[in-house]
C-alpha cells in the first residue's frame, strides 16, 4: 500500500473518513463529478440514499477503467443539495458505502450546494485515487 492515513498525535480518529492521506508513489486516477444515473443517463432513484448508491457504482466503474479500485481512493468531495436529507440518510449511506467501498475511509468533504447541473440530481461526488 502506498497510502498513509494522517492522524496528528492526540487527535481522535474520525468516523467514516480520514483527516488526510499521504500517497508516496503511484498513478493518479480522478473522476469528474459523478451522479446517480444509469448508462442511459436516467437517475435511478428519487431519494439521496438511492442516488448515492448508484454514484458509488458509477465511481467504481470509472476507477476500474483507470486501473484503480476502492482501496486506492485517497479523496472524495461530495456535493449534496440538502444537508438535512444527507444527515437523515446516514444509515443507508453508510450501509451502501461499506457494501461497495468497504471500511476504507479516504479524506472526504461534504458540501451543500444550491443545485447540481443535472435536474433531479441530489448528490454528485468527485473522487481521486492513487494506484501503486
Amino acid at each position: 500500500m502506498t497510502h498513509t492515513t494522517l492522524l496528528p498525535p492526540g487527535w481522535p480518529r474520525p468516523k467514516g473518513y480520514a483527516n488526510g492521506i499521504r500517497a508516496d508513489q503511484g498513478c493518479l486516477v480522478v473522476t469528474g463529478g459523478v451522479i446517480g444515473w444509469d448508462a442511459d443517463e436516467r437517475l435511478v432513484a428519487d431519494d439521496l440514499a438511492g442516488q448515492f448508491r448508484q454514484v458509488l457504482v458509477n465511481t467504481l466503474a470509472i476507477l476500474n477503467e483507470g486501473g484503480a479500485s476502492a482501496e486506492h481512493i485517497v479523496r472524495m468531495t461530495w456535493y449534496v443539495t440538502d444537508i438535512t436529507a444527507y444527515r437523515d440518510s446516514l444509515a443507508q449511506i453508510g450501509a451502501a458505502y461499506r457494501e461497495l467501498i468497504g471500511r476504507h475511509y479516504p479524506a472526504m468533504a461534504v458540501v451543500q450546494v444550491s443545485a447540481l447541473v443535472e435536474p433531479g440530481a441530489l448528490i454528485e461526488i468527485e473522487t481521486m485515487a492513487v494506484v501503486p
